[in-house]
């Protein structure tokens, strides 16, 4: 698998010299840098190693003021070059470059004692204890220190052979399936166009595909691919790679910005991560403090609030959220710089264990042990808790990959399990999204206490439509999460369906006496009146009810099929609606079509009943209008 090494160091130590000796390239392709004689902008080179693999270098400055350079640079790296000159030991950018390494998750290198032709033998030996008292702490503390010197060649190939070893030996762990490019440089090829440079941190990119530039989310597509000079159809992870975009300008792209697939990445403004503040930091670090925040090949300003305490002091480690002015795209277990506003210096550092954060309220126990969980839980743990923070709205596949930095296939099989043990469920197949087993059960116990009062409320009517119980309980559901719930609701026997209403299992119809008598006599009234009853108001008051006490009987009747609602005001018996369906069937049948003067014939109604009776046939489909007749409609 492909290996880069970066180098790190002080300023004028030797780190660009040095790359030049082992691979003939000189990083140094700035006319202001050959001037000066300082790095200010990344290298890059490659080294062929004597097994036959290429390992790829990028050689950042070592300026204090071209740290935020530094930093960009080391973010892709595998393992770390210390590069240390001999006349001079540790300095102030050593220092710094060695504690972001170990912020960045560098966990090995090799230390390069360089310039060792201008020191003597007596030199020689206090500056290398100097030097191995100084990394007995970090992460360089087992690392070979080998002396060099570019000029003579002294020591090159033991260079050389400890940088194949360790190329060798290192297995860096990538997404294979999730490709992410961030950019370091921007230019111009002639005849090629615009062309982006960065390491391919994850996954790998095809010639031809179609791309997005986060976080603006700008398309564009891969017109060629070249690594370490090669031109390739496919560049995998862990490589150099320089991409020539489609469609863009040189203006239209800058440094920080990533490539990635349509749909892979989710920027947000609010990012939780665990932070560790240096011990070397000096002072306190204050909530709400502006910081400069450098995230891959990105600095920008944010707000740093400090969720558990007021102040963070040298040493400790605690859950932060950061707030930024403009979307940020990152993926679980990104590691990040802290470097203070003023003096500009690097503080801090550590691991983002939730790039779609949001606003929570400070000191809150269950914001805390969120963030706890996310910061040290197992994936399945993880994938529970982001769940549960997600509420009804639950989350995507993509969202949950970028969330975990799982595999695909990974993640795959713990949604199963999970799946299979209800902890979570999969409302949307089309998209792919799942909701909290916890969510899910909440959101059952809300559509059964809902369901409680409407039966305690109505006790007369049978149940609730679904359109009701959506628009009144479920208005913030999305519809599929809404029909999922139900559908489980009634597969379970949570809940039952009557005709088009739901209701709890156990509901029965409930009436007072007086209702009792009220519905027999509308029943008697109605049949009685066959196809020309009375209207609704001669009716209540030949029983003396009034239209509130009515209402809710007439609803249970219509329910119930015993009554028809032909128009506002007007009903119809069970019964006499049948009959005269059958009349009219027949009579269609055997002639074909109907005018206004068969059915009065038919039936002997004057307009006030026709009219509405033969609107209500059209709507049940039993006839059709053509022209001033009906005809049966063909089913």
């Amino acid at each position: 698998m492909p290996v880069i090494m970066g180098t790190a160091g002080h300023i004028d130590h030797g780190k660009t010299t040095l790359i030049k000796a082992l691979t003939g390239i000189d990083c140094d392709r700035l006319d202001e840098e050959k001037r000066r004689g300082i790095t200010i902008e990344l290298g890059f080179a490659f080294l062929d190693l004597p097994d036959g693999a290429r390992l790829g270098i990028v050689d950042v400055p070592g300026h204090e003021r071209f740290v935020k350079n530094m930093v960009a640079g080391a973010s892709g790296i595998d393992f770390a070059l210390l590069v240390i000159a001999a006349d001079e030991g540790v300095m102030p950018q050593t220092r710094e470059h060695v504690d972001i390494c170990a912020l960045l998750g560098i966990e090995t290198g090799v230390v390069a004692l360089t310039k060792t032709d201008m020191v003597d033998e007596e030199w020689m030996g206090l500056v290398t204890e100097d030097v191995k008292g100084f990394l007995t702490n970090t992460f360089l503390a087992e690392a070979p220190v080998v002396p060099v010197s570019a000029h003579t060649g002294q020591g090159l190939d033991e260079l050389k052979q400890e940088l194949g070893r360790l190329a060798r030996d290192f297995a860096p762990k990538r997404r294979s399936d999730l490709f992410r490019l961030p950019i370091d440089r921007v230019f111009t090829m002639r005849g090629h166009g615009t062309v982006v440079t960065g390491t391919l941190v994850s996954g790998k990119v095809h010639v031809g595909e179609e791309i997005l530039l986060y976080p603006r989310g700008v398309p564009t597509k891969v017109r060629g691919l070249q690594s370490h000079g090669q031109t390739v159809e496919t560049a995998p992870a862990g490589l150099r790679t320089a991409v020539n975009l489609h469609g863009l300008e040189v203006d239209d792209l800058q440094r920080g910005e990533v490539l990635a697939r349509p749909g892979s990445l989710f920027p947000g403004q609010v990012w939780d991560v665990e932070i560790t503040y240096l011990s070397s930091a000096g002072r306190e670090l204050k909530h709400r403090k502006e910081v400069h925040f450098h995230h891959e090949t990105r600095e920008v300003l944010a707000k740093i609030y400090l969720l558990d305490r007021d102040v963070l002091l040298p040493g400790d480690k605690a859950p932060c959220q950061f707030r930024f002015s403009e979307p940020m795209a990152g993926v679980y277990g990104d590691r990040v710089v802290i470097r203070s506003f003023s003096p500009l210096r690097t503080i801090a550092g550590g691991k983002l264990i939730n790039p779609l954060g949001r606003k929570v309220k400070r000191f809150s126990e269950q914001g805390l042990e969120d963030l706890g969980v996310l910061a040290r839980g197992e994936v399945g743990e993880i994938v529970a808790r982001q769940l549960r923070m997600a509420g009804p709205e639950g989350l995507g596949f993509a969202r949950l990959m970028t969330l975990t930095n799982q595999e695909s296939g990974d993640l795959e099989k713990l949604l199963g399990l999970m799946g299979s043990r209800e902890e979570l469920f999969l409302y949307d197949r089309e998209t792919r999204t799942f909701v909290s087993g916890e969510i899910l059960a909440e959101l059952l116990a809300g559509v059964l206490e809902f369901l409680r009062r409407f039966h305690e409320k109505e006790p007369i009517k049978a149940g609730v439509s679904r359109g009701e119980l959506a628009s009144a309980w479920g208005a913030k559901l999305r519809p599929k999460l809404f029909h999922f719930l139900i559908e489980r609701m009634l597969k379970k026997g949570d809940i039952r369906a009557e005709a088009e209403l739901l209701c709890l299992p156990d509901h029965e119809v409930s009436m007072a006496l007086d209702q009792t008598k009220l519905m027999r006599g509308l029943l008697e009234v109605y049949e009685k009146g066959g196809l020309a009853p009375p209207n609704r108001k001669a009716v209540l008051d030949s029983l003396g009810a009034t239209l509130k006490q009515a209402a809710p009987v007439y609803g249970l009747l219509k329910e119930r099929g015993e009554l028809v609602k032909v128009k506002e005001d007007m009903y119809f018996s069970k019964g006499a609606v049948s009959d005269l369906t059958q009349k009219v069937v027949s009579h269609l049948k055997e002639h074909g079509e109907m005018g206004a003067q068969d059915f009065k014939g038919l039936t002997g109604l004057s307009r006030k009943f026709a009219i509405p009776l033969l609107e209500y046939l059209d709507k049940e489909k039993i006839t059709v209008r053509v022209g001033d007749n009906r005809v049966l409609r063909k089913r």
